[in-house]
């Protein structure tokens, strides 16, 4: 088993009370003060406090679930008492006063401030410079990855690239054009990916490295519709000989295989009553199956598959059994409820402290990447497109696509798409691919929502314009 020690709590670097506010923009705790940071091992729980901000509600927590799943058209909320805020976003009503809204800005913003303390202070500290360079590289694709998750929400965003110790601060910062913040998303994986390493032994596995780097580096290319950039990143991945397709689908994501040969990246959990297990065993069982799915603690009724998704897998794919279930059986009797069971731990510690990690970039998906770069670039049937895409559809075990079946440039977009729906289902990718390709609009507005243009990000949360209304404006459409 993977030790994770390097995942501290994050209240040992990070403020463990702040008032409502200016959290996201200037964490206030003893630690902040110069004399904490004065050797290598300082320096290390400052790190890993960086790395421990992804398991916050705001970050991997739940807000990218209850925005990359549940506002697509995989999953739904079916009961209000699961709540209110996650309801709101399911069913397009978000108002600027949600606390997810609110509470994925404070996290992101609590995590790139850490990232920054890092890179501010390590400098003046007297440690090895490889050491010192690994950990400026980590922080830095840690930043990137929590920008690139803020201007997929959010748009225009703060762009802080400095440590912030002063609440008065937080006042001279107003929105950067997202050009501007991807750029620094770029930069930051590129200066990443060239000092990380490939791979880590022992105590350090679940770290970033430089194919973490590479994969989020080539995301967010996609995004950018750069796709020979995108192609020529992904192939940098494949070429490495890093990273390959478990035999397996299911295998995955058996608790006993984390941080396995499929994962570039994937934020760790561990339960036993740290504070740091995870919640999905019991967030995604249905609100009313008591212990009949989780065996310990109530199912919360987060990210059901919809119908919609029910019918997305072909009648052969077994990645349909692995990723989601049909019901449960209590007192004898089988109930019909669709849930998720691909992050199920067979023996959690206790509600909402189970062991599985949460994956966030696997070779599958920068297999399909490049594929649908290569297409987007220049459409060739039967090319090096299809070979990748029919990879995926093989380790699945359901058949491959043929040129009869996808004999032009869109039928394969569309191929991809479905594609990526059914193999990368329920791990936060299908909202932001639906935005990213522009299709979000058609595919919501089919499932009923009269989901508008401004909704395709989310507003900008109502505290934040109020402490700072000279600075921060909202987004369109929710004024």
């Amino acid at each position: 088993m993977k030790s994770y020690r390097f995942l501290i709590l994050l209240g040992l670097v990070t403020c463990s009370s702040c008032k409502d506010g200016f959290l996201d923009l200037a964490p206030i705790s003893e630690t902040n003060n110069v004399n904490f940071y004065r050797n290598a091992e300082d320096m290390l729980n400052a790190v890993n406090a960086a790395y421990a901000t992804l398991q916050s509600s705001g970050l991997y927590g739940q807000s990218m679930y209850a925005i990359g799943e549940g506002m697509s058209d995989n999953t739904e909320i079916l009961d209000a008492q699961s709540g209110i805020d996650i309801s709101q976003l399911d069913a397009f009503t978000t108002l600027s006063n949600n606390g997810i809204v609110s509470t994925t800005w404070n996290d992101h913003y609590q995590g790139i401030l850490s990232c920054n303390t890092v890179i501010d202070r390590i400098p003046g500290v007297n440690m090895e410079q490889a050491l010192k360079d690994r950990y400026v590289a980590e922080v830095k694709f840690l930043r990137a990855l929590m920008y690139f998750n803020m201007v997929r929400i959010y748009g225009d965003v703060p762009l802080i690239l400095k440590e912030t110790t002063d609440v008065a601060d937080g006042y001279g910062y107003s929105r950067n054009p997202s050009t501007e913040v991807y750029d620094q998303i770029v930069k930051d994986l590129q200066d990443a990916e060239q000092v990380l390493p490939a791979s880590y032994t022992g105590l350090n596995i679940g770290r970033a490295t430089s194919g973490a780097a590479k994969g989020l580096l080539a995301k967010v290319y996609l995004t950018q519709k750069r796709w020979a950039d995108a192609a020529s990143k992904t192939k940098e991945i494949i070429d490495a000989g890093t990273y390959e397709l478990l035999p397996s689908y299911a295998d995955i994501f058996r608790i006993t295989n984390k941080n396995n040969k499929e994962s570039l990246f994937e934020v760790q959990f561990k339960k036993g009553g740290f504070g740091l297990g995870s919640p999905f065993n019991n967030r995604f069982a249905p609100r009313l199956a008591g212990v009949a799915v989780t065996t310990i603690g109530a199912g919360s009724g987060h990210n059901l598959p919809t119908v919609s998704m029910d019918q997305a897998y072909e009648k052969t794919d077994p990645r349909k059994d692995i990723s989601m279930a049909q019901g449960y059986t209590s007192g004898g009797n089988f109930v019909a409820a669709r849930y998720i069971k691909k992050y199920l731990d067979p023996a959690p510690f206790a509600a909402n402290d189970a062991d599985n990690n949460w994956p966030v970039l696997r070779y599958a998906d920068i297999l399909l990447m490049r594929a649908e770069a290569l297409n987007e670039a220049a459409f060739v049937a039967g090319g090096e497109a299809f070979a990748l895409l029919n990879a995926v559809r093989k380790r699945a075990g359901v058949a491959e696509k043929t040129i009869t079946e996808i004999p032009t440039q869109a039928a394969f977009r569309l191929a991809v798409e479905q594609e990526r729906r059914v193999e990368l289902a329920f791990e936060n990718h299908r909202w932001f691919d639906l935005v990213r390709t522009g299709r979000a609009l058609d595919v919501m507005k089919a499932q009923g929502f009269n989901i508008q243009e401004y909704q395709l990000i989310l507003p900008v949360p109502l505290t934040q314009i109020e402490i700072n209304p000279s600075k921060i404006k909202q987004n369109p459409g929710y004024e």
